[in-house]
């Protein structure tokens, strides 16, 4: 099923899995849409006082995850990507249903940030949008976070993601199904209050068109034009007297709305607080839904991945510009660290092994982005940056394991033990820290003349006869190296080769 992507959005509300067909013409490459399932998981309805997702909740969620898994069977891990959404990042209890989740699915699941949320969002939506040099306004209200984004082009200018979504709202201001023109107003201050904190910046920014992605606008726009509150888009007006309407019933109720679904009734009351505080506080005059989403977004950003254009080197390649980093070093460490990853005899079919071997590349490519702090411990600093940083592309757990490496690039290995790194992954910072020692001089290099090779916990690095003679300085760093790695528990042999 090499021909064949898949994506799993785990959102606040529902989960969703998309499966697309890539179809290649000459140069050009296209996804079409092959399958597709839903399931209504409402999430965020499942965290609890102390922001634990509850029992129930997670068996109904692992056993959508189960169904999703079955339909996946003879995929390729590396044309698999399932991304978790706000309830997951703020649920205190994530770790311990992660394991679970990715068990019933049979593939990894990354948490991803707000803004990388965004960014897939954006490559979603733009998909399904004619070519245009106008700036576009993107709004996806979720179920517990709402996105948004002004881009142009397939490039996004700004990415935003603020904890307020249609699922928690409706919990908050509308309990037990109420709504009252009290209600309805608190709502869309405190949606104001929040949404507040990008107006300026993006009010400067400007855009030429609105787009909802969600299904709250998708959602909205169904029933302000089937029952005729709006001609043919969003409008506040349309939204106003939908607002007016359901006060005056005081709950939503399926049979007054045409365009309405059964399963968006019980959060239309928070997305629709939410879509009319964004029209009021950045002054959008109307907006037109957009087919793309998240899903759509994750699996064109594996195709990127697919076809060699990785949204993540270009962030590497941005941040190292935005760092002013030695390049020239970076390019050789990264060189040398490379490879001595190779002659290991990892199986780089296997995606653990190929993403492992990317994040020692990049890790090397800014392993001195540190510096920009403080030369003492800039290790610590770059480790920080690197795990805490807006990294398009790059997932939670992407961004811990360079956080791992440049972590442990230099100095003792005992403040790297938390990561509880795999003995791949032990290995790759050993080829790091050996490309850093032996590069210290920072001079112009033909590549290393040096063999590594690990057996269990045996790594032995071979050296060219009288070598180290003529570099005692290295040699001297060397031996000391031998030392930080019988403390892990493996034993590190530097031998020269006769």
């Amino acid at each position: 099923m090499d021909d064949r992507l898949a994506s799993i959005d785990l959102g606040s509300n529902t989960f969703r899995l998309s499966i697309g067909r890539i179809v290649r013409h000459g140069d050009a490459v296209q996804i079409y849409a092959e399958d597709k399932l839903r399931e209504l998981v409402a999430l965020a309805n499942g965290l609890d006082e102390y922001q634990r997702i509850d029992a129930a909740t997670t068996a109904q969620a692992i056993a959508a995850l189960q169904r999703f898994g079955d339909r996946l069977k003879g995929f390729s891990p590396a044309n698999v990507r399932a991304v978790a959404t706000n309830t997951f990042r703020v649920a205190r209890n994530a770790a311990d249903i992660l394991p679970l989740a990715e068990r019933a699915l049979g593939f990894p699941i990354e948490i991803i940030s707000g803004q990388e949320e965004a960014r897939l969002i954006y490559l979603g939506v733009i998909q399904d949008l004619p070519p245009s040099d106008d700036r576009r306004l993107v709004i996806d209200i979720g179920g517990g976070s709402t996105e948004f984004i002004i881009g142009r082009g397939r490039q996004p200018l700004q990415l935003a993601s603020l904890q307020l979504g249609c699922t928690t709202w409706t919990r908050q201001f509308f309990p037990n199904g109420l709504i009252t023109k009290a209600r309805m107003h608190r709502a869309i201050l405190a949606a104001r209050s929040t949404i507040e904190s990008i107006t300026h910046r993006y009010r400067r920014i400007g855009w030429q068109e609105a787009y909802g992605s969600s299904g709250t606008a998708k959602g909205l726009l169904a029933i302000l034009v089937e029952n005729g509150l709006s001609k043919q888009d969003i409008t506040l007006d349309g939204m106003d007297r939908l607002a007016t309407a359901l006060i005056k019933t005081g709950h939503v109720r399926l049979q007054d709305w045409a365009g309405l679904k059964a399963e968006r009734a019980p959060v239309l009351a928070g997305g629709l607080a939410i879509m009319m505080a964004a029209f009021q506080e950045l002054g959008i005059t109307h907006m037109n839904a957009g087919d793309g989403a998240l899903r759509i977004g994750v699996l064109h950003d594996l195709l990127g991945r697919d076809s060699h254009h990785d949204q993540r080197d270009e962030t590497v390649r941005q941040i190292g510009g935005r760092y002013q980093l030695d390049t020239v070093q970076a390019d050789q460490v990264r060189q040398a660290a490379l490879a001595l990853f190779d002659q290991l005899g990892l199986d780089n079919r296997l995606l653990a092994t190929a993403e492992l071997r990317k994040a020692l590349g990049w890790t090397a490519q800014l392993h001195e982005i540190g510096l920009v702090i403080a030369r003492n411990d800039y290790h610590k600093h770059g480790a920080y940056i690197l795990e805490h940083a807006d990294m398009p592309g790059f997932s939670h757990d992407d961004q811990q394991l360079l956080a791992f490496l440049a972590l442990g690039h230099q100095g003792k290995l005992a403040k790297v033990r938390a990561y509880a790194p795999s003995r791949e992954q032990w290995l790759a910072l050993c080829c790091l820290r050996l490309a850093v020692l032996l590069l210290r001089r920072r001079e112009a290099h033909d590549p290393l003349p040096f063999g590594l090779d690990a057996q269990a916990q045996q790594i032995t690095l071979s050296v060219p006869a009288g070598w180290l003679t003529a570099h005692p300085l290295s040699g001297f760093l060397l031996k000391g190296e031998t030392e930080v790695w019988r403390k892990m528990g493996f034993t590190l042999d530097v031998v020269e080769q006769h």
